[in-house]
């Protein structure tokens, strides 16, 4: 017997696994007495009132995907809920194709306007999200992962570990900016198995004002103690979210007055965030570096370089071939318990077993979004990543030998270099 029509929909950026989630939820969704509907790019012609592309789909159409990047639905970032004209479009096309059921694929903004759909089709709808992002940012149970992240991670890493040999050979620093709006897991995470020098995450600051000055002299001093211990090159992983944690206004005060327009626009995507992707952080911070080593008599060639695009629409490993699976299929299982009838959920797994989390109680009334799951900076995973970091401490400044040895290297007085340099570990 039939049940109706199911929906499938993927928005925000790509993940490492979303064409799993797809099969998976088409194949249990078919299996289960729904006819599959799949729409292209999001809630973008759903939005627009658009019902040419749409795409039926059958077991046929899926089976051999899972294990594929990129999303054979495409996304887009488009936001309905900004508009009462667009979300007027959706359910007019929703409810001329029948829609009985959504499963949407996304971030926090894509599970918010899922959200809202479930809220105002009053129980017509039953509405199942599965949380992505490479950024591991939402704040699933305990230490789950979204599904994405392992993967990105994974390519992240080898893509460090040839840089770094790279910069071994050439004897220069990498600067590498990670993907991670919102959180520094990705940068940690790939920094840390990569093995590279140092990664800064806006996570470290803990909640106070980050100033490019500072996020500058954190790599200097790394730069200058591997020159006292005798290496010239390195890779510093950098977190994307360093420049919103900076803001427009810390950007603009590093910079002479116009010079902000030459490392691109500020502009806001349709969720209010800042584009990082539109602001090139690394040859900033390369310029800013090459000019304050210079100073201190240090001649350095640095190669700036994103990382983040290149992770997005890779093949997912094992680990998110399966998780993405059991996402695809729990959604459907949860759209037909009978708790899909008392509100719209973000489908999660603990222990193996489904864990639905309604989305009132996911999602911040004010804003709309999740809270952003941060790294724990005080915990034994980050104290043990920092303790294979080059980067000054606190001993370096009270060991008098070392304290000599690293103001020799840019031709300073160990006094010179505690003024200098001593705030970064607490010290005046």
């Amino acid at each position: 017997m039939s049940k109706g029509r199911l929906g499938i929909l993927v928005g925000g950026g790509p993940a490492p696994g979303l064409n799993g989630v797809i099969a998976a939820a088409t194949i249990e969704g078919i299996n289960q007495g729904y006819e599959v509907i799949g729409f292209r790019d999001g809630f973008k012609w759903l939005a627009a009132g658009d019902m040419s592309q749409i795409r039926p789909l059958a077991i046929r159409d899926v089976k051999d995907i899972h294990l594929r990047g990129g999303s054979i639905l495409g996304t887009a970032r488009t936001n309905p809920t900004k508009s009462e004209e667009q979300m007027k479009n959706l359910f007019m096309v929703l409810e001329k194709l029948g829609i009985t059921a959504l499963v949407t694929i996304g971030g926090d903004d894509t599970a918010f306007s899922a959200s809202v759909v479930a809220k105002r089709s009053l129980g017509k709808i039953k509405v199942a999200h599965v949380p992505k992002t490479i950024d591991n940012d939402l704040p699933l149970p305990g230490s789950t992962p979204t599904f994405g992240y392992e993967t990105a991670r994974h390519y992240g890493v080898f893509l460090v570990r040839n840089l770094m040999e790279d910069a071994r050979t050439t004897s220069r620093w990498y600067l590498i900016v990670s993907m991670g709006r919102a959180a520094g897991h990705l940068a940690l995470g790939i920094a840390k198995a990569a093995a590279a020098t140092l990664a800064i995450i806006s996570e470290e600051f803990r909640g106070r004002v980050v100033t490019v000055d500072e996020v500058c002299d954190i790599i200097i001093g790394s730069i200058i103690k591997r020159r006292a211990e005798g290496g010239h090159y390195g890779i510093a992983v950098l977190a994307e979210g360093l420049i919103e944690s900076m803001g427009e206004r810390g950007l603009l005060e590093a910079l002479p007055e116009g010079q902000l327009e030459r490392f691109g626009k500020v502009v806001r995507d349709d969720h209010g965030h800042l584009r990082l992707g539109e602001i090139e952080f690394g040859r900033l911070m390369k310029e800013l570096l090459t000019q304050r080593l210079e100073k201190l008599g240090i001649k350095m060639a640095f190669i700036d370089k994103d990382l983040g695009y290149e992770l997005r629409c890779a093949d997912p490993i094992p680990f998110d071939a399966e998780y993405t699976r059991d996402l695809g299929y729990a959604a459907v299982k949860f759209i037909l318990s009978p708790e899909s009838e008392k509100y719209g959920a973000i489908i999660s797994f603990v222990d193996g077993k489904m864990n639905p989390l309604p989305f009132d109680n996911m999602l911040d009334p004010k804003t709309g979004r999740m809270q952003n799951r941060k790294v724990n900076v005080d915990g034994e995973a980050y104290e043990c990543a920092c303790a294979y970091m080059i980067r000054l401490e606190r001993e370096d400044f009270e060991d008098a030998k070392q304290l000599a040895k690293l103001a020799a290297v840019v031709n300073q007085t160990p006094d010179q270099f505690l003024a200098r340099f001593g705030y970064l570990v607490g010290l005046k």
